[in-house]
């Protein structure tokens, strides 16, 4: 089993220090200790069965302060790395190159649903600097090169913009984050979420069921996303539908095993589609394989 979305951080220092003040509060309400080290990561993957898992970059500090993600990935064989670039930085490609040199780092990780200047602060769908971001082909050629995995978190509503930066660099590989923040009410074959057919056109883009405790409005099994899943494994098939947890990030509400275990409660998929979703389709999906 591959946990493609959680979340771990260093404590605070006067090299690094804690700056978000939404996380901060946040934190406070996590079910897990303040500061969630790359080993109490590990403790608790190894109580759930999980092999390994992605940390993405966590904006506790700076939010391109990658020191943890980066190291997490180069100390922990079992561990891999998403960090969280700006590319509207000068130095925006060779931030991207020196972070793609660490070990384990697989891509990068970019915040559309959050207004630029309030990055990982807080969400507004209505932002357009993603679209913006297009424009900054040395950047994306940084991303083509080092063979970068694209992670996005976006609003459904702002599938527009991620099909237009999909088109622009077909060749990359993407993945979208947390059912693009789609609730229960948001219909899957009508509307702004049907864009992801669009998107499913494409070889490259994959979608990941993930952080599904916050998405849903009931408790566990959390059937009232279950449509959505369905929908996402018609579309996009079993080898491009990602399991994530984004743990400890959902333990203000869930367990661990409850951000798993809910997957064999969805009718109609199966145990080997459990295997897929879990492991083997995000794997090739990044080409770990």
């Amino acid at each position: 089993m591959l946990d493609t979305h959680t979340h771990a951080w260093g404590a605070a220092s006067d090299e690094h220090p804690w700056v978000n003040g939404p996380i901060l509060d946040l934190v406070d309400g996590f079910d897990v200790h303040t500061v969630y080290t790359a080993d109490r990561l590990l403790a608790d993957m190894d109580r759930n069965g999980v092999d390994e898992a992605v940390v993405v970059g966590y904006p506790i500090c700076d939010w391109t302060d990658n020191w943890y993600t980066m190291r997490a990935a180069a100390e922990y064989d079992r561990l891999y790395g998403i960090v969280m670039l700006d590319p509207f930085a000068d130095d925006a490609a060779d931030q991207l190159r020196r972070c793609m040199d660490t070990d384990g780092v697989l891509g990068f990780r970019l915040g559309a649903a959050c207004p630029y200047d309030q990055m990982w602060e807080t969400f507004d769908p209505s932002v357009t600097w993603l679209r913006d971001a297009i424009a900054e082909t040395e950047f994306w050629e940084a991303a083509v090169q080092t063979d970068a995995t694209v992670q996005i978190l976006c609003d459904h509503s702002q599938l527009d913009q991620a099909l237009e930066l999909v088109d622009a660099y077909p060749e990359l590989t993407f993945l979208f984050d947390h059912f693009a923040h789609a609730g229960p009410e948001t219909p899957t074959d009508e509307g702004t979420f049907a864009q992801f057919a669009d998107l499913a056109a494409y070889d490259g883009v994959a979608v990941k069921v993930s952080e599904i405790p916050h998405m849903s409005d009931s408790q566990f099994p959390y059937d009232d996303m279950h449509d959505h899943v369905r929908w996402f494994l018609d579309t996009f098939g079993r080898e491009r539908v990602i399991w994530g947890s984004d743990f400890p990030n959902v333990s203000d509400v869930a367990t661990y095993p409850e951000s798993y275990n809910w997957l064999r409660h969805v009718d109609s998929v199966s145990a080997k589609d459990c295997e897929w979703i879990t492991g083997e389709s995000f794997r090739r999906h990044v080409g770990l394989d």
